[in-house]
């Protein structure tokens, strides 16, 4: 089984800056798409982040403020947020694809989630 493990959640001031970090464990033979989603009280899961390979993608309330990272020989990724506002308060997941074992089969993994709460 494939496991994620994130951190860096918290309590920030509107402005403020959190880093959130997400690893993986397991018999991982290959990444795929790494990304992290949110979920707000009374509200869905959205996508905020996602980087696959080089290529990133972002939702348009966070460009230019969020900031995917990856590092595969970790197997991990991380989100930098900066400028913080209480809408991007919520339950923050890692959501890792890839294949597992020796004979590769795909896998999709969640994170327990952590909570980011913005706030004055």
């Amino acid at each position: 089984q494939v496991q994620l493990v994130e951190s860096g959640g918290g309590s920030v001031q509107p402005g403020g800056s959190l880093t959130l970090s997400c690893a993986a464990s397991g018999m991982i033979s290959s990444l795929n798409a790494m990304g992290w989603y949110r979920q707000a009280p009374g509200k869905q899961r959205e996508l905020v982040a996602i980087i696959s390979g080089a290529s990133t993608e972002y939702l348009d309330s966070v460009k230019g403020r969020f900031t995917i990272s990856r590092d595969d020989a970790k197997k991990s990724v991380y989100l930098q947020m900066n400028t913080l506002n209480p809408e991007d308060t919520g339950v923050y997941y890692c959501n890792v694809k890839g294949r597992r074992g020796v004979n590769a089969f795909p896998f999709d993994a969640w994170g327990q989630g952590t909570q980011v709460t913005v706030s004055s």
